[in-house]
């Protein structure tokens, strides 16, 4: 199997499903016929049995083989909406990892993904609906509940000399008013957002000098 192929089902089984313009955008960039090519090879991978396909929908949408979620499932917009935000990483840089949602254990936070990128980790909380209140109180409490186990020191992914919380990404356009003492939550519509945030430069605060007069007696 090309090197090609086997990509293109490693990403299947982490995203659980793409389009296939999700499958042009991420493995056939810069061909002069990306849609013929990536049809001829989407149509062998069916037929050897390696992926699957909805053809209720223009685009298809292509899952692993077995496809780890119904093809009518509800979840799907949802996981589409992380193979976008994905996909908007990598204009600026690709994930050293980006993982769709780990677990981290019982009473803890269910994160849509963790990605390392531009050297730093992040969870990422996607919002594509209006969350109440209590759930998202409910969602601090469980990311708090992680960072006092201190299990995070654990990850494989830290450093010996210095553990890092990661901040959390949160992608909405509603904006929460999240209060937390341990855990940093970044609220943003979208990744340039993000990107803004921190290459925007920083300004420069004008002090000017007091004098104080004090009262004698």
């Amino acid at each position: 199997m090309k090197k090609r192929d086997l990509a293109i089902i490693k990403d299947l089984e982490r995203f659980r499903c793409m389009t296939r313009d999700d499958i042009i955008d991420l493995h056939f960039p810069g061909l002069k016929q990306p849609v013929t090519c990536c049809n001829t090879v989407l149509k062998r991978l069916r037929r050897d049995g390696h992926i699957e396909v909805n053809r209720d929908r223009l685009p298809y949408l292509y899952f692993p083989s077995p496809a780890g979620i119904k093809k009518d499932s509800a979840k799907i917009p949802h996981f589409l909406k992380i193979v976008e935000i994905y996909k908007d990483l990598l204009k600026y840089e690709t994930p050293k990892s980006f993982l769709v949602e780990p677990k981290y254990g019982k009473g803890f936070m269910e994160p849509d993904a963790f990605m390392i990128w531009k050297r730093a980790p992040f969870f990422v909380e996607i919002q594509r609906s209006i969350y109440s209140e209590k759930i998202m109180n409910e969602k601090v409490t469980r990311y708090e509940a992680y960072y006092l186990s201190r299990k995070w020191e654990d990850e494989s992914w830290q450093s010996a000399d210095k553990k890092i919380f990661p901040p959390v990404v949160v992608i909405t356009d509603t904006r929460y008013n999240i209060e937390s003492a341990y855990v940093r939550f970044i609220q943003v519509q979208n990744i340039e957002q993000l990107v803004s945030l921190y290459t925007q430069p920083k300004k420069k605060i004008d002090v000017k000098p007091v004098t104080l007069k004090l009262k004698t007696s």
